[in-house]
């Protein structure tokens, strides 16, 4: 084979392949940035310890919040209730996670009255406030506690979340407010 003939075979072998190898369109900010996520331990809402890398295989909505939220936490949380309704069987391959920006008052006890409200198979997640903290860090969430009259506390938090691919990677940041028809678009494209 003449050296003009291999370099069109390997032309074409690197277009064939490259067309494979589409990128996919979100609905959502996609993210590519291996600086952010990763793997993290924390207490689930019946008390047992649980790792992220445990849910690889599911694609991971990965919400952070806290159960005295008046407004953007269980509007999120019905979204993805709406979300895996949407879904249907393929509900089953999505894990809903609800990280608590507010260990000291979300106790495993105070989650197992919260999280599963919205669907039974959604877990809170809590833990000591250096693991919060840390898990924050990783995905650069922001949260503040702010006083309020009387002596509590209300806590501004990052309103968006994460969808994570079923190998565990990052993928796609979904804003506050996407439409449960839009997040289930995003998760059907990390399903395929």
């Amino acid at each position: 084979m003449s050296k003009i003939l291999q370099f069109l075979a390997a032309l074409l072998c690197a277009a064939m392949l490259s067309s494979c190898a589409q990128k996919i369109d979100f609905k959502g900010t996609a993210i590519d940035d291996d600086s952010m996520g990763g793997n993290f331990s924390l207490t689930d809402h019946q008390g047992k310890p649980r790792k992220l890398d445990e849910f690889q295989g599911k694609v991971v909505a990965l919400f952070f919040g806290y159960t005295h939220c008046p407004d953007v936490c269980p509007t999120t949380m019905l979204e993805y209730s709406s979300v895996m309704k949407q879904l249907g069987a393929d509900g089953d391959k999505v894990q809903v996670l609800f990280v608590s920006v507010d260990p000291e008052r979300d106790t495993p006890q105070i989650l197992a009255g919260y999280v599963p409200h919205f669907d039974k198979r959604f877990i809170g997640l809590t833990g000591k406030p250096e693991q919060i903290e840390q898990v924050k860090k990783q995905y650069k969430v922001v949260a503040q506690k702010v006083p309020t009259p009387g002596g509590g506390y209300s806590v501004d938090h990052s309103a968006g979340s994460y969808l994570l691919d079923q190998k565990g990677k990052l993928r796609v940041f979904e804003a506050y407010g996407t439409p449960a028809a839009n997040l289930a678009y995003d998760i059907r494209q990390l399903l395929r």
